[in-house]
């Protein structure tokens, strides 16, 4: 954001005036939810604010601390060489001793003079007072020890001395002290006025019959004025001098202050940088921020100035101002996108009807519950109504402010251009690059112009704004679909690539020597490989990202591309650990800057990879864009041609497609969108299917617990379902009504027991054996009910007990995980269902048998 930013807009005279913005911000300012710390022209900000605190870490030490490093001067060096130690933060504060002030304090009042600050702090006296007692005593400043003040005959001379009317305020405009010398300077400015060289040649003379009676004589009159005009105020710990601005500009930091305090994790705001702010504007005599050049200053001073331009564009203007002004104020609406300012510009789009409609069609967009998760489908609508418009100025001029003229025509020679643009890659009217060179029109870029440009169009059409401006529905409708978007995905990676990006030489060059402040570049790299996880997935896990679940180490996080929050996925023990490690160095470093560890409200939060920069409560995870560039400089250093990290995503996926698994699979364990998605990412399939990817095993009828959970004893709950269901370890071969686990069977070796496999205690049931065993179930009811006597039809039912528990325990376990219905409408086993979800969700009877709340039940009357 510019100073140009905030300019009054000028047409239509519905535009605010310098008078009218102060007038908003005057009525914000003394509203009752304002801050009332922020109305008065000094601001004593509190030690320990929330957002501008400025004390030392340290209790009771009243020295500021220094900039990010939350201690002053002196703790700081002592904590540097007990954190080279190894000592927790928490220790050492609880051991370091308090220090008094030194600087930037007030230094009370004469011992004698209560109206008179001290000009002299081991005497405690005034000016006159000072040099009185100096007369008096026979010594000078410079000899007279502190230890005086307690001798008898310091205090008898205090006794017998009379006090001073005040001298009154400091001849500096912006200063707020008492003068303190016969030249009418607080302390602080005097010392400053003898550095500068004494600007107007003022200069105290004493009388040495009078006692230390002074008077100031001044050779320059104007030059001393000019010189208490300009000086900046003294600097004093904690304060905010707002003196001396101009009305609007001074509410306009007041305002920021408070606004700034108002967001959800607000970056730190030291001070005296914003002092430095309010000196540029005194100086410089600006009526307003949007006045404010700072390019040449800090970059945090600028970031301030930026910040607090941003939060007034939505103070100042309205919806209909912003529309007039060509901007849209993103937070009018509610929304947030990362890396965008709140000011979304539109200023690119030539004729003034077409700006006004791609800006009520974001508007509608931002006002729709399904807004857009990212700013893409604004820059696309942006960048297509730019293209659109910089063509109709050059080829029909006449339609600038008559869009009622554009026909069929117009369309098809838009559509032809772009199309000849993007075959010999010339570049583009209107869209430029952040250098001022135009960019290219490329394949992408023509289909996103024709899609998004018809996209505003038709909605145009369909809201009824088309008839408003008179456009043709030819016009219109003329204007084609872009299609897809030419973009191969990207192959996995091979074999040599591969092994580079693994190699353990490789990663501890990439740990050393693009991540010395040790972020975890390289822990986020192996938690991409291992999971096949999205980079920002891994990117923004929080701090309680790993937990185990039937001992079985599980990791969280947010699938927000497609919806899925929290999700969870089965880790290998070797990524758990690093990500502990990671987890300990992440409250290693909020104890050193809290001081304390986080509270269990504050862990969950917590980035598991925070950034080191304005990110003061550790919630802002390292961005991508970070983790790319040091990414992309590894492999470069590598010399492994272009490789990106979103390629371990499909090597990933191509692996378990070789190793057995389905694109359903696929899918579901990435989580993608669609198997279509999936394809994309399975790129070679090596063997058939041979193992599979989930399976939760339960005993059959013949074992010792029909239906117990092979892997736990207890009941299973949704996640400890879907843990279970990741395990890759077990190996099966199919037999009449479920599978045989026992190993030289599977490996092809003869059955032993000529396979009587429903009376053997290796066999096991699957999720679509479920309606085969209703059926046996059944058979075995009517059996029951046709026996010629009771004791006929108990003993059926005891022998069929087992069984009847082994099915009970399989609906419960299916159920848990969501897979009951899939299984009763798979009906008998059929050469196509043999790689299906439930097929390969497996239980072992005597286990399911042996849930506590499995109990054998007569099959219902509807099946």
């Amino acid at each position: 954001m510019t100073a140009l930013d905030l300019q009054v807009v000028q047409p239509a005279g519905t535009a605010r005036t310098t008078r009218d913005r102060l007038e908003i911000l005057a009525a914000l300012i003394h509203a009752p939810n304002f801050d009332p710390l922020f109305r008065s022209e000094i601001i004593d900000i509190p030690r320990d604010h929330p957002v501008y605190a400025w004390g030392c870490q340290v209790p009771r030490c009243e020295r500021p601390r220094r900039t990010s490093l939350h201690l002053c001067a002196d703790h700081h060096e002592q904590w540097k060489q007990q954190r080279a130690a190894e000592s927790s933060k928490g220790n050492f504060l609880a051991s370091a001793h308090p220090l008094p002030a030194s600087q930037g304090i007030d230094r009370g009042w004469c011992l004698v003079c209560p109206e008179r600050p001290v000009f002299s702090v081991r005497l405690q006296l005034c000016y006159t007072h000072m040099y009185r007692w100096l007369y008096t005593s026979g010594t000078t400043l410079s000899e007279n020890d502190p230890s005086v003040t307690t001798t008898n005959p310091f205090q008898a001379w205090i006794r017998d001395q009379g006090p001073l009317p005040g001298a009154g305020p400091c001849r500096v405009a912006v200063c707020p002290e008492t003068a303190a010398c016969p030249m009418g300077l607080c302390v602080g400015h005097r010392a400053r006025y003898k550095q500068q060289g004494n600007p107007g040649g003022v200069a105290v003379r004493r009388r040495q019959r009078s006692a230390g009676c002074a008077v100031a004589e001044v050779v320059d009159e104007v030059a001393f004025r000019k010189w208490c005009q300009s000086e900046e105020p003294i600097r004093r710990t904690g304060q905010l001098n707002l003196i001396g601005l101009r009305p609007l500009v001074k509410a306009e930091i007041q305002w920021g202050l408070f606004a700034h305090i108002q967001q959800k994790d607000p970056s730190d705001w030291v001070i005296t940088r914003v002092q430095r702010v309010v000196n540029i504007c005194r100086s410089r005599r600006s009526d307003s921020l949007a006045d404010v050049d700072v390019e040449a200053e800090q970059r945090a001073v600028q970031s301030i100035v930026r910040q607090t331009q941003a939060k007034l564009t939505a103070v100042y203007y309205t919806k209909q101002e912003t529309k007039e002004a060509g901007f849209i104020e993103l937070s009018h609406f509610g929304r947030h996108f990362d890396r965008l300012t709140s000011r979304y510009d539109l200023t690119g789009v030539p004729q003034q009807w077409l700006r006004d409609l791609l800006w009520e069609y974001l508007a509608s967009r931002l006002r729709s519950p399904k807004c857009p998760r990212t700013r893409t489908t604004l820059d696309y609508a942006r960048r297509a109504c730019t293209e659109l418009g910089s063509f109709l100025t050059l080829d029909a001029p006449e339609t600038k402010s008559a869009p009622s003229l554009l026909t069929e025509l117009h369309a098809e020679q838009f559509v032809a251009d772009l199309r000849h643009r993007a075959h010999h890659g010339l570049p583009s009217l209107g869209v430029f690059q952040h250098d001022g060179k135009p960019s290219k029109v490329t394949a992408g870029t023509l289909c996103r112009a024709l899609t998004h440009s018809r996209n505003v169009l038709y909605w145009a059409l369909e809201s009824g704004h088309a008839s408003r401006l008179g456009l043709s529905r030819e016009f219109i409708t003329s204007m084609p679909y872009g299609g897809a978007v030419p973009s191969p995905s990207r192959n996995p990676f091979t074999d040599d690539v591969a092994r580079a990006l693994s190699d353990e030489g490789n990663l501890q060059m990439f740990e050393r020597e693009h991540d010395d402040s040790d972020l975890g570049l390289r822990d986020i790299w192996e938690g991409i490989v291992y999971t096949g996880r999205r980079c920002s997935e891994i990117i923004k896990l929080r701090l309680d990202c790993t937990a185990r679940i039937r001992d079985l180490p599980m990791l969280w996080h947010d699938q927000t591309k497609v919806g899925n929050i929290n999700e969870g996925v089965r880790i290998p023990e070797r990524l758990e650990e690093v990500l502990l490690r990671r987890h300990d160095k992440t409250l290693v470093l909020f104890e050193h800057r809290h001081g304390r560890l986080p509270t269990a409200e504050e862990r969950t939060r917590l980035a598991l990879f925070p950034s080191p920069k304005k990110n003061p409560s550790g919630r802002r995870s390292l961005t991508y864009s970070f983790f790319a560039a040091e990414f992309r400089a590894w492999v470069d250093e590598l010399d492994l041609g272009k490789a990106v990290t979103h390629q371990a995503r499909h090597t990933l996926a191509t692996k378990l497609l070789a190793h057995g698994a389905t694109m359903a699979q696929i899918r579901r364990f990435l989580g993608q969108i669609s198997e279509r998605m999936a394809e994309r990412y399975a790129k070679v399939a090596i063997s058939e299917l041979e193992t599979v990817l989930q399976a939760v095993w339960v005993g059959g009828p013949a074992s010792s617990k029909p239906g117990e959970l092979l892997s736990q004893e207890e009941p299973l709950g949704q996640q400890e379902a879907v843990a279970l269901a990741l395990d890759l370890a077990h190996r099966s071969t199919p037999a009449e009504g479920g599978l045989c686990t026992y190993q030289p069977v599977v490996n092809g070796s003869a059955c032993p027991w000529n396979l009587d496999c429903h009376n053997c205690d290796k066999f096991v049931l699957s999720g679509a054996d479920l309606v085969y065993w209703r059926h046996k179930q059944e058979q075995w009811s009517l059996l029951a009910e046709r026996a010629p006597n009771d004791a006929t039809a108990d003993y059926l039912h005891q022998v069929f007990e087992p069984t009847a528990r082994a099915i009970a325990g399989l609906e419960r376990a299916l159920s848990a995980m969501g897979l009951l219905e899939d299984a009763l409408a798979l009906d008998i086993r059929r050469p196509q269902d043999y790689f299906h979800r439930v097929w390969r969700t497996v239980f072992r009877a005597d286990d399911l048998a042996a849930l506590p709340s499995a109990s054998f039940a007569p099959p219902s009357e509807e099946l």
